[in-house]
């Protein structure tokens, strides 16, 4: 079992916010079709030694095609980590260049309505279930009817968590410390966006399982010249393995997503596990915008 997991934000519905998304997958506004490119990147995923899996119910299909792999091959799921969210509806229904993909709601009628779905959609439990993109403004935290209704879930056996974004992270994963009711959390951390480091380290000190995602920036940093792909280059690593494998180094990091769309990019990925240490330390440079400006301009990419 490898600390890289699998997302499938960009495998479950046609569009996404990655880099050269639209150029990577070929006829992905066919359910049927994307289905089995899902299924092709979960084996070859499997084949490589991941074994968790992130999903959600705003990623168009992915919990459908995650059951559906599982269904035809029961005896994995054992040896499978299934993190799932809920909180946002996928409105965009596989529609070209559609106004609106996702819409937000963090309260109990969401929680009771897409609990059930998740349920059906994977043909059973997830073993992480977060509130999905709690920020500084959702009113999760402070809702009791809601935190109650958690507690259920995870006296059903399911860990309960948060995951973030946005500027504040970090204060949003202080918070949830407080509450009592987590102990799961899923942050966009990488050399771009670096703020909730300390606040993650805190979590996993306090017990917590910590997933890193988006750590390539959602693809600016292979597609965006910088230092880091300037040294990726000369040692001639791929920029996306050498990026993945400085998030594996931060030592509070549980499990790293990597959100390959087809196969060939899962492989480039996992050759994150093999990149020299040495390499590694070499590549901890510091990059950092200041998050206001790193999530303006994440905001700012087109979905492809």
């Amino acid at each position: 079992m490898t600390r890289l997991g699998l997302g499938l934000a960009a495998l479950g519905r046609p569009e996404y916010l990655t880099v050269g998304h639209s150029d990577a997958v070929d006829g992905r506004f066919d359910p049927a079709a994307l289905e089995q490119l899902c299924h092709a990147v979960l084996d070859a995923a499997w084949d490589s030694g991941i074994r968790h899996i992130d999903v959600a119910r705003s990623y168009g299909l992915a919990e459908r095609f995650l059951g559906s792999w599982l269904a035809r091959r029961p005896s994995r799921r054992a040896d499978i980590v299934i993190g799932s969210k809920w909180g946002y509806a996928y409105v965009a229904d596989f529609q070209p260049h559609a106004a609106v993909h996702e819409v937000k709601e963090h309260s109990v009628a969401r929680l009771a309505a897409q609990w059930p779905q998740t349920l059906r959609e994977l043909g059973g439990a997830p073993d992480h279930y977060l509130i999905h993109s709690v920020t500084p403004d959702s009113p999760a935290l402070g809702d009791t009817e809601l935190l109650d209704d958690l507690r259920a879930i995870a006296e059903s056996g399911t860990r309960i968590g948060i995951s973030t974004s946005g500027p504040h992270q970090g204060d949003v994963v202080d918070a949830a410390l407080q509450v009592g009711v987590f102990s799961s959390v899923q942050s966009t951390w990488n050399p771009l966006e670096p703020s909730a480091g300390s606040a993650l380290e805190r979590a996993h000190e306090a017990g917590w399982f910590v997933v890193v995602k988006e750590a390539m920036a959602n693809g600016r940093l292979v597609a965006e010249d910088s230092e880091l792909g300037r040294i990726a280059d000369s040692a001639g690593v791929g920029r996306d393995a050498l990026v993945l494998a400085v998030a594996l180094a931060q030592p509070w990091a549980d499990v790293v997503l990597s959100g390959a769309a087809t196969v060939a990019q899962l492989e480039q990925n996992v050759a994150a596990l093999t990149v020299d240490s040495e390499l590694v330390a070499a590549a901890d440079i510091d990059l950092a915008e200041p998050p206001k400006r790193y999530w303006d301009k994440r905001s700012q990419l087109a979905w492809t």
